[in-house]
């Protein structure tokens, strides 16, 4: 028997056309997938794409099938799904890794994505760092060795959308045309990762939401930049090819009870049901 786990994502810190290409910082939070893999039947619910990923690992490490015994995947997550949470990649990533020690082996990074992106778009959840990921290709991997004390709460809407479906709505042009904005947004990002601001961080994920919010609106979401300013948040981020906001707080500032309290008030929770306090956390899968 052998477990791993992988942090869910509260959407993405930055997300869109960046240095000639669409590429991602995930935003990985205190909420996991954890997996065991062990001898026994596939159960029948069992994920699809978790199957798959263990048939990829067994492969990558030289086995075939008929070279082990039956083996049982059990996955325990209470991330939802299609929201815009990472839910799959920390699931694939998680149930990889717990193959792989099975099997007595260990996987990279590198190798660890290049896995994930034969199955679907990945999240860069998947490394310990902040980073910036070509989530397609793989062919951007920048990492960011700064892990920001920052509470996010988290605000779900009833609607879903898969990465899929998001692929399917949203061509080529939508992303160039705010090229400019993911830029300077980058850029932001970048100086917050330099002088630990806070500050900085709020300011290039509040560009990149605004961005996304033109071809992908959230409810509300103007009230909610609103309020980011009142209340004096750090600011927002969304989930580019999902439907959450994440409202980036102080915890030692910012009361998160009260500030459920102004959203309701407001009625923008009637968008949002659940709402769940979280906070950035390393990456990674452990």
């Amino acid at each position: 028997m052998a477990e791993a786990r992988c942090p869910a994502s509260c959407g993405e810190l930055i997300q869109g056309w960046i240095a000639g290409g669409e590429k991602l910082i995930s935003c990985p939070i205190n909420w996991y997938s954890e997996v065991e893999v062990r001898e026994g039947a596939a159960a029948p619910d069992e994920r699809q794409l978790s199957r798959r990923m263990l048939d990829k690992v067994i492969k990558h490490f030289g086995y075939r099938s008929t070279d082990l015994p039956p083996l049982h995947i059990e996955c325990r997550s209470t991330i939802p799904i299609a929201k815009g949470l990472a839910s799959s990649t920390a699931d694939i990533a998680a149930t990889a890794v717990a193959t792989a020690r099975l099997l007595r082996q260990s996987l990279d990074e590198t190798t660890l994505a290049q896995l994930c992106l034969q199955l679907e778009p990945t999240d860069s959840t998947i490394f310990r760092a902040l980073t910036l990921f070509d989530h397609h290709r793989g062919e951007c991997c920048i990492p960011y060795p700064w892990l920001p004390s920052l509470g996010i709460l988290i605000l779900e809407s009833e609607q879903t959308l898969t990465t899929a479906d998001f692929h399917r709505r949203i061509d080529l042009g939508h992303l160039m045309r705010q090229a400019r904005q993911l830029d300077k947004s980058w850029r932001l990002f970048q100086l917050a990762c330099r002088s630990h601001s806070l500050r900085r961080l709020g300011e290039a994920t509040m560009l990149s939401a605004s961005a996304s919010n033109l071809h992908l609106p959230k409810p509300d979401f103007e009230s909610l930049r609103r309020l980011v300013e009142q209340q004096d948040l750090y600011g927002m981020n969304v989930a580019h090819s999902g439907t959450v906001v994440g409202l980036l707080i102080d915890r030692r500032r910012h009361d998160p009870q009260q500030l459920l309290a102004l959203l309701d008030t407001a009625g923008i929770l009637l968008h949002y049901p659940r709402q769940y306090l979280t906070y950035l956390v390393e990456g990674g899968v452990s």
